[in-house]
């Protein structure tokens, strides 16, 4: 019988040979949009600046094209791009495998991609099969009877742990390897990735990085696969392979493999309107509607904050800190600073990255609401987690008045979708922080028509800022 592996490896050639079907690819290029304005917004935060410096030491022959930056090696430049495209907490989520791919992905394929001459038509069906592999892998660390992902529950960043896996197999199928290198790819990927979640709770900015180091790792696994190194054929369901190692005895292989090439999770994974964690935003949506209502910040007396029990670790504790957010940075995994923010009126499609730079996480009257919040856990939160991220806002004013917002469906994925001027209008405010307006509606252009574009230096061209 085929090894997980090679199955997944048979996909992404068959896909390499004939293409994704063009709803999906129309899919894949909304998500490139995402990432490159998500990474343009980036390119003055310290992160960026930090990398940046690194891999400028490291030297080596420039060939593909760092956000914002000029030209480096395909691993530098992933690194780059995905540290881009993590680092403001804006880039896609999928559920319930609770899993970031595109931001590892994406800049992974992109790298390859350029450094080899490849056309857009390619980019995207790499990007489509990086991405499947990459939450699939998350799926299969998914346990129905905890409500959670398995990863999560141990600490685990299962966004850069799957990420590297995903993004080497798009790397390779980019590098114009055989099936047999593509499984390599996988097996050298797999024992790359790592992650974990500890600066969520107590700080720390290096999880700005998990995801440049999952795209250096997918290139890095591609490359080392096209020379000649090799990976262990039962890496995902071995003994000691990927999964087991990661998961231990909570794997569903099912949910890896089950409709592989003719169910896509792709369509499914859900847009980000806030650049924050993804588990404060029913609470900023409550916050919107609460706001739209009329209610005045001045005469709140107290909110109670529900949410799914699993999600309080990252948005409710330790609750001295998230009531003072050390950073931006932190604000932005704060329950109690977002449902404050949103409140007290953001930018952009509700809050906005004003609302998250050490300032504004510093302002007395954001402070001073956020004291008020208490983060509990919600039954019927826990409920519908983790398919959704739900949230209800209970408010208490101060002439004894209680209202209460329930809010199920996030934005931006299934049951309540970004429209597409909602999606460009996200891309165009991310952007021009870092390029003029005009070149945002070319970039806009070009890569909503990758499927037709042979030469990718047209549009890498009009991501190296002003």
């Amino acid at each position: 019988m085929s090894t997980l592996v090679r199955r997944l490896a048979e996909l992404a050639t068959t896909t390499r040979e004939h293409g994704l079907p063009t709803d999906l690819r129309d899919d894949v290029a909304r998500r490139v949009l995402d990432v490159l304005g998500n990474s343009l917004a980036a390119t003055s935060e310290p992160p960026a600046r930090a990398v940046g410096e690194l891999v400028r030491e490291w030297g080596g022959a420039g060939r593909a094209t760092a956000i914002g930056g000029g030209l480096l090696p395909e691993p530098s430049a992933a690194l780059m791009n995905g540290t881009l495209a993590h680092s403001l907490d804006f880039d896609d989520t999928h559920l319930p495998s609770v899993l970031h791919p595109s931001a590892s992905v994406v800049p992974a394929a992109l790298a390859v991609a350029e450094s080899r001459g490849a056309d857009g038509a390619a980019l995207l069906d790499a990007i489509g099969v990086g991405v499947e592999v990459a939450v699939r892998l998350g799926m299969a660390g998914y346990d129905s009877e905890l409500g959670n992902s398995v990863f999560f529950e141990n600490g685990l960043h299962a966004t850069a742990i799957c990420g590297a896996v995903g993004g080497a197999v798009a790397a390779a199928m980019l590098s114009g390897v055989d099936t047999d290198g593509i499984a390599d790819t996988v097996g050298i990927a797999a024992s790359m990735g790592s992650g974990l979640l500890e600066a969520n709770r107590t700080g720390g900015t290096v999880k700005r990085i998990h995801c440049g180091w999952a795209a250096h790792a997918a290139v890095t696994a591609a490359g080392l696969a096209r020379t000649g190194i090799t990976g262990p054929p039962t890496v995902l369901e071995g003994r000691f392979g990927m999964l087991q190692a990661f998961c231990g005895d909570r794997v569903d292989l099912d949910a890896l493999m089950s409709g592989l090439g003719e169910r896509w999770e792709l369509p499914t994974i859900f847009f980000k309107p806030y650049p924050c964690n993804h588990f404060t935003h029913a609470g900023i949506d409550a916050a919107l509607r609460l706001r739209e209502r009329g209610v005045d910040p001045a005469a709140v007396e107290r909110i109670e904050l529900g949410a799914p029990t699993a999600v309080l670790r990252t948005i409710g504790q330790p609750p001295e800190e998230k009531a003072v957010p050390k950073s931006g940075y932190h604000a932005a995994f704060s329950g109690p600073y977002t449902v404050a923010a949103a409140l007290l009126g953001g930018g952009g499609l509700g809050v906005f990255h004003e609302d998250f730079t050490d300032d504004a996480a510093a302002d007395p009257a954001r402070l001073a609401l956020a004291a008020k919040v208490t983060c509990v856990p919600d039954a019927e939160c826990d409920g519908i987690f983790p398919h959704q991220f739900p949230a209800v806002l209970r408010v208490r004013l101060a002439d004894g008045t209680e209202l209460t917002e329930r809010v199920n469906a996030n934005r931006g994925g299934h049951g309540n979708p970004l429209s597409a001027e909602e999606l460009a209008t996200k891309f165009r405010l991310n952007a021009t922080r870092a390029v003029p307006a005009e070149r945002t509606e070319r970039i806009t252009e070009l890569t909503y028509g990758l499927a037709e574009l042979s030469d990718l230096g047209v549009l890498t061209s009009q991501l190296t800022g002003a």
